[in-house]
C-alpha cells in the first residue's frame, strides 16, 4: 500500500508519495523494521516507464528492492520459548539478591543452528557477562535461516537485564568542557 504524505509548503500544497518497496520478492508497506545486518542489497529503481510497465502505477514514485541474506529468518523455540531472549532471562543463573546488570550483545546463529556471541555491545559487569555466555552455550541450537532452500548464517540482537524487577543503578559521569 503507498502511503500518501501531505506537506504544506508555503501557500501551496504538495502531495509526496513512498517508493514501492519490494523484499525478496515481495512488496511490503515499509522497510523500516529490517535490521541492517539482514541486508545484502538494495536497489533503487527510478520512476521510469520500463518500471512501471514492471510493477505497476504503484510504482509511480519508483521502487526500492531489498534482497536480504535469508528467505525464512532464523526461528528460537524449546519447551515452550519462542524468545530467546525470554530463555536466557530464565535460564541465566543471577539471583534476585546480586544488583541488576544488563547486557546487550551481537549473536551469530551458524548454517547448524549453534549459536556464538560476534560482539559485546554493552555489559555493565563481567561477571553477569559470565553467567549471559554460560546460558548461551548451553542453550540450545536455533532453527537456522533458509536461503534457497539451504541453512544460512545470520546475526541477532539480545538485550537483557536481570534481575528484571530491579531497576539499573544510576551511572555519574562528569562532563569536561
Amino acid at each position: 500500500m503507498t502511503t500518501l504524505i501531505l506537506l504544506l509548503l508555503g501557500t501551496g500544497l504538495l502531495t509526496a508519495r513512498e517508493p514501492l518497496y519490494v523484499v525478496n520478492g515481495n512488496i511490503v508497506s515499509s522497510i523500516d523494521d529490517i535490521p541492517h545486518e539482514d541486508i545484502e542489497s538494495i536497489d533503487v529503481l527510478p520512476a521510469d516507464e520500463e518500471t512501471i510497465a514492471k510493477w505497476g502505477t504503484e510504482a509511480s514514485e519508483g521502487v526500492i528492492i531489498v534482497t536480504l541474506r535469508y528467505d525464512t529468518p532464523a526461528t528460537f523455540s524449546h519447551e515452550g520459548y519462542t524468545n530467546y531472549t525470554s530463555y536466557l532471562a530464565n535460564h541465566t543463573k543471577w539471583s534476585n539478591n546480586h544488583p541488576a546488570e544488563r547486557v546487550s550483545l551481537r549473536i551469530a546463529v551458524d548454517a547448524q543452528g549453534v549459536v556464538t556471541i560476534d560482539e559485546v555491545l554493552d555489559s555493565t559487569s563481567r561477571q553477569f557477562l559470565k553467567c549471559v555466555t554460560r546460558a548461551i552455550s548451553k542453550a540450545p541450537r536455533w532453527s537456522p535461516a533458509q536461503r534457497n532452500g539451504e541453512p544460512v548464517p545470520s546475526i541477532h540482537l539480545v538485550n537483557l537485564k536481570l534481575p528484571a524487577n530491579k531497576e539499573l543503578p544510576i551511572e555519574y559521569g562528569v562532563i569536561l568542557r
